[in-house]
């Protein structure tokens, strides 16, 4: 889906609170919270594009954002059905952003119930950090996975969210996660009341058609948001949302 993009010779303004022009985004964003999730949609309504992905929504703008969030977290949670894509591969990190993060780049983790993963892909063999897999005791015992393969058991026979998100903090000291989704992994976090805060791009173009797919699914009731800033560039508005508990 080509995107239409409007020029921006500034860079990132803030418009709120308080407009600044030629803002850092990795100054900006550097107040990561324990669990924040970080999702483009377009003007409509839709995480994907008319071929399901999406890569090319939000254009350079939402790309240079999504890679400062990465920069700055301990670690990248995604759902299966994003790994089993296979277009999801290891975080990598540019120079100059290592070189700010002063660290290697944050390792993929995986939440996947049942452990029906392609450990040939590049995303399980091709990382300089070892992507991680979370899932149940019970899919661990049945399942067989690489000794490469760090995991992380929570929950008998279901993946407990909350003893996840614990155990990935207070035992692998990952204290900054970062939830890309998708809508399904991103709905279990919300409903379980895990995330800090929601980082909401949305990028200049209408979808239309039959292709969208929804930020989220059904909640257990209204999750009241209070926004904290809001960022323009190329056209794409980047939200920041804090979530009431």
């Amino acid at each position: 889906m080509a995107l239409v993009t409007f020029g921006n010779l500034q860079g990132m303004r803030r418009l709120f609170p308080g407009p600044v022009a030629d803002v850092d985004p990795y100054e900006e964003y550097g107040d990561a919270p324990a669990l924040r999730v970080g999702m483009v949609m377009t003007a409509d309504g839709s995480v994907t594009d008319a071929e399901g992905w999406t890569d090319g929504i939000g254009g350079a703008a939402d790309f240079r954002v999504f890679r400062t969030l990465r920069a700055l977290s301990d670690a990248i949670l995604v759902g299966a059905a994003t790994a089993r894509t296979g277009r999801l591969g290891p975080a990598r990190l540019r120079a100059d952003l290592r070189e700010r993060r002063g660290a290697p780049p944050a390792p993929i983790v995986v939440v996947s119930r049942s452990l029906r993963l392609d450990w040939t892909s590049p995303l399980f063999t091709g990382g300089e950090t070892p992507t991680v897999v979370v899932t149940s005791r019970a899919a661990r015992e049945a399942g067989r996975v690489p000794a490469s393969v760090p995991v992380v058991t929570a929950g008998d026979r279901e993946v407990d969210l909350g003893e996840a998100v614990r155990a990935l903090r207070e035992d692998h000291g990952y204290r900054r996660l970062l939830c890309e989704g998708g809508p399904a992994l991103t709905t279990a976090l919300v409903r379980e009341g895990l995330v800090d805060e929601l980082c909401l791009n949305i990028a200049p173009t209408l979808l239309g058609g039959a292709h969208h797919t929804r930020l989220l699914g059904a909640l257990d009731g209204e999750v009241a948001l209070e926004p904290t800033a809001v960022y323009l560039d190329e056209g794409v508005l980047f939200l920041r949302y804090r979530l009431a508990r």
